[in-house]
């Protein structure tokens, strides 16, 4: 299987800045894309930025402009840089890979970290 382990959530003034992080271990043959979702009290799970493979990076509208995804390849690691934090960014961050493993890489499956609590104050 594969895990994914969060970290760097926490508590943070409105304005100011956190930066998420996700390593992916195990059986992996192959990563096709990482990214982060959330989802905030009372409302469903939403993609926040993802990292395909060959492919362009993707955005939500309410993050473009503040947020910043990246993705370290060799070390199986994706970022998040969140700057300019809302209370509305509050939220549960997820991480999210698109994997295959060795022994069945052919099948592709998600896998998801366990969450890390973000939380803006006005």
């Amino acid at each position: 299987q594969v895990q994914l382990v969060e970290s760097g959530g926490g508590l943070v003034q409105a304005g100011g800045s956190l930066r998420l992080s996700c390593a992916a271990s195990g059986s992996i043959f192959s990563i096709d894309a990482m990214g982060w979702y959330r989802q905030a009290p009372g409302k469903q799970r939403e993609l926040v930025a993802v990292v395909p493979n060959g492919a362009t990076t993707n955005y939500a509208d309410s993050v473009k402009g503040r947020f910043t995804i990246s993705r370290d390849n060799a070390k199986n690691t994706v970022y998040l840089q969140m700057n300019s934090l809302k209370p509305e960014d509050t939220a549960v961050y997820y991480c999210n890979a698109v994997a295959a493993v060795i022994g069945s890489r052919w099948r592709k499956s998600d896998y998801w970290g366990q969450g890390t609590q973000v939380t803006v104050s006005s």
